[in-house]
């Protein structure tokens, strides 16, 4: 075989190569998507109030205390740069950060000194738009979205009942914790509310 040939060859196969990978796999996959999994292809999106309020992948800043609050974010919840702070354990601001979102939160959310506050609610997290937080999160700010308001003590205990309820195990039943989406559970807080 000579140099002309062995030329020949390897510009068929990277046409070759091309045709499937630039155009026929990312045709398949694109069709994949939007036929079976039609919601999720489109950033799982959710509407409200006939608009679109956010997407159940995507933390939102909720800063009204009649809402459940998000996990603190590095980049105030946008997601474009997607990233936590990168602060090491041994860092001045994150321990200042980490005492500061402790000392806010407890007061926020009218905690005594012997509550144990989620980790998740004072570090923020690697994307900085996580979505969802534990239940335990979710409940130690009942009393805070409670006062606010104005519930009633059965309200309030319904309140419970639907963190409960919008609640999701487990990935395959052992990876990761429990997690609420924080969006879905302030959608039904304000029909309840209603």
């Amino acid at each position: 075989m000579n140099a002309k040939e062995i030329i020949k060859n390897s510009i068929k196969i990277l046409l070759f190569f091309t045709v499937i990978t630039g155009i026929i796999y990312p045709v398949i996959i694109f069709g994949t998507g939007r036929i079976f999994f039609y919601n999720k292809a489109n950033g799982s999106l959710v509407k409200g109030s006939n608009r679109i309020v956010g997407s159940e992948l995507l933390g939102q800043k909720f800063t009204s205390r009649k809402y459940f609050w998000s996990r603190p974010s590095a980049i105030d919840y946008n997601p474009m740069p997607s990233g936590g702070s990168n602060l090491s354990l041994t860092s001045k601001v994150l321990f200042q950060q980490y005492n500061d979102n402790k000392a806010s939160f407890m007061k926020d959310n009218l905690l005594k000194d012997n509550v144990i506050v989620p980790s998740e609610m004072l570090f923020s997290s690697a994307s900085g738009v996580d979505p969802d937080i534990t239940k335990e999160s979710a409940y130690v700010q009942v009393k805070r979205i409670s006062q606010a308001r104005k519930f009633t003590e059965e309200q309030k205990q319904k309140l419970f009942i639907l963190i409960d309820s919008q609640t999701r195990s487990r990935q395959f039943g052992f990876l990761g914790e429990e997690v609420v989406n924080i969006l879905a559970l302030n959608m039904i807080l304000d029909e309840m509310s209603k």
